[in-house]
């Protein structure tokens, strides 16, 4: 059977069109699905992996001073006989010509603690930076949290939005009609026409609002350009714990943002000790060898030596006390820095605890709210059929019908949002 001319031709232009042209397949997301993308993506996370990475080589940095240091030597020189350097310093050191390698090693023998304290302090400076990407992490996925249940909430009002278009232009072509048969006023289809419109900017708001909660969930992903998904529904959580003292405790545990100022704290201790050990002593060992394969005649063809350095400090312009200084200010700020935090951590348990019982307790009282606005509206609706109301208790059964539809919506989203707020104040979100 041959193809008919007509629809071959079809076929050749939908193969010509640009592939951006065609539709394409919105893709499928999980509440799951989005926070692994982010976690994975999110620039946020990344750059606080990176400042982790930097404080750990900090600590390698502040331990080579444990480990020998070694290098080698290479010198020539070439003078006049019996030259001395009688300018420079306050020894006069003669110099022959000579050629010379060999190799230097320095050992510090001890600082009586002042590297030991510089080593603690950056380990625990280290493992903040550690709880900074948890941190980081948490405070992304509260973001994909609430952008998720932001979109879903946003496309269940354009939903209700569409719906009561629908509705309200049926009803006013119903008017209208009734109208041209004499059956009703136009006050009547002045009524509904004001009805209808309201109802269409509901939609234009709602529809701006899917666009809008899209962006910022694009944002939360860690994307830069805009995109679009079929977002999964979730089912509901349980109801929200009712012992505030454990919800507390466990955020005094397990908040990263706690643990982690708790680390600089005792971090900014432990540099005030290496800062106050400025004052002690230092002993380092150095030995040195090598050869000298031409040279003056009063030069050994090898050489070796051997010692070690006490250094005492003993006055340099106030500096020591400074820097002792400095360090125990910043170990108080510390201090006070994590206070404060508790505070704030307090406060915040609280206040999303408080918030999330409130939004529980709107599920129920918004579903009673919307099976009471549907009924008022159907018996509007028979009444104005029956002549017995006028348009205005129909128009008003409608607004509050659509403005009760609006509010479940709302309760079953925020509650979701709260309860995530709530585990990110717990430090449960990670």
């Amino acid at each position: 059977m041959k193809m008919p001319k007509r629809l071959w031709l079809c076929l050749a232009v939908a193969a010509m069109l640009p592939t951006a042209a065609r539709p394409q397949a919105v893709q499928q997301l999980t509440l799951k699905q989005a926070e692994a993308i982010a976690l994975q993506n999110h620039p946020q996370i990344q750059a606080a992996v990176s400042l982790a990475y930097e404080a750990k080589a900090q600590v390698a940095q502040q331990r080579s001073a444990y480990y020998p240091i070694a290098y080698g030597n290479a010198t020539g020189a070439t003078a006049e006989n019996d030259s001395r350097v009688t300018a420079e310093a306050l020894n006069n050191p003669l110099i022959y010509e000579r050629f010379g390698y060999g190799v230097t090693m320095t050992q510090l023998l001890t600082d009586f603690g002042r590297t030991h304290e510089l080593v603690k302090s950056s380990g625990e400076h280290a493992k903040a930076a550690q709880e900074s990407v948890v941190t980081s992490r948490a405070d992304v996925l509260r973001a994909v949290d609430h952008a998720y249940f932001g979109v879903l909430k946003a496309q269940a009002v354009l939903s209700v939005a569409e719906e009561t278009v629908k509705e309200r232009q049926l009803i006013s072509d119903q008017v209208t009609e009734l109208m041209k048969n004499k059956l009703r006023s136009g006050l009547d289809v002045s009524f509904a026409n004001v009805d209808l419109y309201q109802a269409q900017l509901l939609l234009v708001q709602a529809q701006n609002n899917v666009d809008d909660s899209f962006a910022e969930l694009t944002r939360a992903l860690g994307y830069a350009d805009q995109k679009t998904y079929q977002l999964a529904e979730e089912p509901l959580p349980p109801p929200p714990p009712s012992d505030f003292p454990s919800l507390l405790q466990e955020a005094m545990r397990d908040r990263p943002e706690l643990i982690s100022q708790r680390f600089e704290s005792d971090s900014a201790h432990s540099y005030a000790t290496a800062e106050r050990d400025l004052w002690f002593p230092k002993l380092t060992a150095a030995g040195t060898a090598g050869l000298t394969p031409y040279g003056a005649d009063q030069l050994a063809p090898r050489y070796a030596a051997a010692g070690f350095n006490l250094n005492i400090p003993i006055f340099n312009g106030h500096l020591f006390g400074a820097l002792r200084n400095e360090a125990n200010s910043q170990a108080r700020a510390q201090d006070q820095y994590l206070r404060d935090l508790q505070d704030r951590i307090t406060r915040d348990v609280r206040t999303s605890w408080l918030n999330s019982n409130l939004a529980y307790q709107r599920l129920k009282l918004t579903d009673e709210l919307l099976a009471e606005a549907n009924q008022a509206l159907d018996l509007a609706t028979a009444r104005y059929k029956l002549g017995l109301n006028s348009i205005v208790a129909l128009t008003q059964a409608q607004l509050s019908q659509t403005q009760a539809a609006i509010e479940q919506i709302s309760a079953r989203y925020d509650y979701s949002t709260q309860i995530s707020e709530l585990n990110f104040q717990i430090g449960a979100l990670h």
